[in-house]
């Protein structure tokens, strides 16, 4: 379950170091190589809800190996890219066999280990997901800076590919499943869709992604220009702050049974905030610690908004995840173009500033559309589903 978690985003953000190097190799502006992690995202979002249907048709077990050997075909595809549009469609692709290992082992960790110490193995599997996504940028930004942007995908794919090897010969067969009967299709759709309080959730996932993804996106913008001038290998080793907010976030899980879904959201983006701010500061020691101040608050926001799910919805949750996990990652890929816009008018200041915005957004809607539990003695959501970044 670690290698599962790991695999599933040793891919999705290995661009975010590369993006000052691709400008120059594509001769293209900030938001054009930003759509490498712009179609990442979007093929997320679409293939989320297909992941789970095929899933429930022909097993966890098959989806969950097959989506990990074709992550590691199309990162081996993506190297022999010679355009930028090459390149968009490989990492598209990549996004597609995403949900089919990060969304599909949830479940599988659920169905398997029910009853019998399900959390523990949820906890391990997130934590193989936080590791995944910090040696993506990190092993990227570390071989870039030795060799040719292509050497990078050839050395995650080649990584990719012995990790789905392994995951085909640990992985256990599926336990029998007994059958559900539950309303399919556009009706449950568009009743979770009306429930405003749902609705809320989503957004505030694609919020929470939005910010998370654009703040690491342009920041590497800001740090290869003067006067920081960063290379490759060191804007790799930024992303060490990842670690910091991984480990703070476990916190959140007891500040959401003391405190409710609303405060510890609020708080939490609250904090990632004066994190952003941080950054504005020059001596690059200043913008690291904005940069671990404004993970970790986005981290603990993503633990409190992705176990609120499983209250918001009373039918369908699995239907509930999937859209959230759409909103979600939807929200990634909008959060690594829109900034853009604001950084190539008004450099990293305005980018910040957008994206402090959203995030007192995000603060908004919860206050406004989540309502605290009717008793303490409702399910704990939190065994639903975990979704990280």
């Amino acid at each position: 379950m670690v290698l599962a978690g790991y695999c599933a985003f040793l891919q999705l953000y290995a661009t975010q170091p590369l993006l000052p190097m691709l400008r120059g190799v594509f001769h293209a502006g900030e938001v054009a190589v930003s759509l490498t992690i712009t179609m990442a995202s979007l093929g997320v979002a679409i293939s989320a809800p297909f992941a789970g249907m095929l899933a429930d048709r022909i097993g966890r077990r098959p989806v969950i190996v097959w989506s990990a050997f074709l992550l590691a075909l199309t990162a081996l595809a993506t190297a022999s890219a010679g355009t930028l549009p090459q390149l968009l469609l490989w990492r598209f692709l990549q996004g597609v066999f995403t949900p089919g290992v990060f969304a599909v082992t949830v479940a599988y960790i659920n169905d398997e280990w029910r009853g019998a110490g399900a959390g523990r193995v949820v906890a391990a599997y997130i934590s193989g997901t936080v590791l995944g996504g910090f040696s993506s940028r990190m092993l990227s930004g570390l071989v870039a800076a030795h060799a040719a942007w292509p050497q990078v995908f050839l050395v995650l794919g080649s990584l990719n590919l012995a990790l789905a090897a392994v995951i085909a010969l640990w992985l256990p067969p599926e336990k029998p499943r007994a059958a559900v009967v539950e309303s399919r299709g556009w009706p449950a759709v568009a009743a979770h869709l009306a429930n405003r309080e749902l609705l809320a959730t989503f957004l505030v996932g694609f919020c929470v992604l939005f910010s998370l993804v654009g703040i690491f996106t342009y920041v590497t913008f800001h740090l290869a220009a003067p006067p920081y001038s960063l290379q490759p290998g060191a804007l790799g080793s930024i992303f060490f702050v990842y670690l910091v907010g991984a480990v703070a976030t476990p916190m959140a899980g007891r500040a959401i049974d003391r405190f409710g879904h609303r405060r510890t959201l609020a708080a939490a983006i609250a904090v990632s905030i004066s994190g952003v701010a941080l950054t504005l500061g020059r001596p690059l020691w200043m913008v690291a610690a904005g940069l671990a101040v404004c993970c970790t608050g986005v981290f603990s926001a993503q633990a409190s908004a992705s176990a609120f799910v499983g209250s918001a919805a009373q039918h369908n949750r699995g239907l509930a995840i999937g859209l959230y996990s759409t909103f979600y990652y939807l929200g990634g890929s909008a959060g690594a173009s829109a900034p853009g816009l604001f950084y190539s008018w008004g450099g990293w200041p305005a980018c910040a500033a957008f994206i402090a915005g959203v995030q007192a957004l995000t603060i908004l809607i919860a206050l406004l559309y989540w309502k605290p539990p009717a008793s303490a003695t409702r399910k704990n959501p939190c065994d639903e589903t975990s979704i990280s970044a």
